[in-house]
């Protein structure tokens, strides 16, 4: 009796871990998180356009490599963000993936940068990662801050509020927020928020990823544990036959 009710509870703790590893099988399911497919400028403003995201706020995708050096086109002209090379020794730079990152104003014309994520399955739990900064518009002075608002679906959480200094750069750092889907497709949106109004803030966003959750450490080790006493279960039974 002791013995079936070991099985019992084991195979209980194998149809859990199975169920969270399968969990994590679909793989990315993010859209050019990246942000390296589109054009330069102001997104959705004058043909600049974004694969796989949609805005039309006062965003705008930037070249890692020319944000403070030639910037970007947008309704209001050319724009850039303060950095080492038109007089700022702040070290702004492209974000730790390389390429392409997206900066948006949280104080003026301000909207989601969006992506309907599809292929979910209800219930289930998602990871979001994504690497973000807070930036200052050139030609601005003073202290501003920067800051992330996350949707899914109506899930929302936020970043920490970024205190950036004068023509400063807070420096890139990863963020990760676990969802949980409501349906086969929902909508992540992503919105900057910032302060003063008069002294434009930029949150910066790249290396956007959306994965399934992995079962967490102490799932593998109730498996290891379970098969464990499996085996003992078993070496056991034989003993005793014999």
């Amino acid at each position: 009796m002791r013995f079936k009710s070991i099985m019992l509870a084991l195979s209980a703790v194998a149809a859990l871990s199975a169920s969270a590893a399968n969990a994590a099988v679909p793989g990315e399911l993010i859209v050019n998180g990246g942000f390296e497919s589109g054009n330069y400028g102001q997104i959705g403003w004058g043909g600049h356009q974004l694969q796989g995201w949609n805005s039309n706020g006062y965003n705008f995708l930037f070249n890692g490599s020319n944000v403070d050096n030639g910037g970007v086109t947008g309704s209001y002209g050319n724009l850039q963000l303060w950095g080492p090379h038109n007089g700022a020794a702040n070290g702004l730079g492209a974000s730790p993936v390389g390429g392409n990152f997206v900066a948006a104003d949280g104080a003026f014309e301000i909207a989601p940068l969006t992506q309907t994520v599809n292929g979910l399955v209800a219930g289930k739990q998602y990871d979001l990662s994504f690497y973000w900064a807070g930036a200052q518009q050139q030609s601005f002075n003073g202290a501003t801050t920067e800051q992330w608002k996350v949707s899914f679906g109506n899930q929302t959480k936020s970043t920490e509020v970024k205190q950036n200094a004068n023509h400063g750069f807070t420096g890139w750092q990863k963020e990760t927020f676990t969802f949980t889907a409501t349906s086969s497709s929902e909508v992540l949106s992503f919105l900057a928020v910032g302060t003063p109004a008069g002294v434009p803030p930029f949150s910066l966003l790249d290396g956007v990823s959306m994965v399934a959750s992995v079962p967490e450490p102490q799932t593998w080790g109730m498996l290891g544990l379970g098969l464990g006493l499996v085996g003992f279960a078993a070496r056991r039974r034989k003993a005793k036959a014999a």
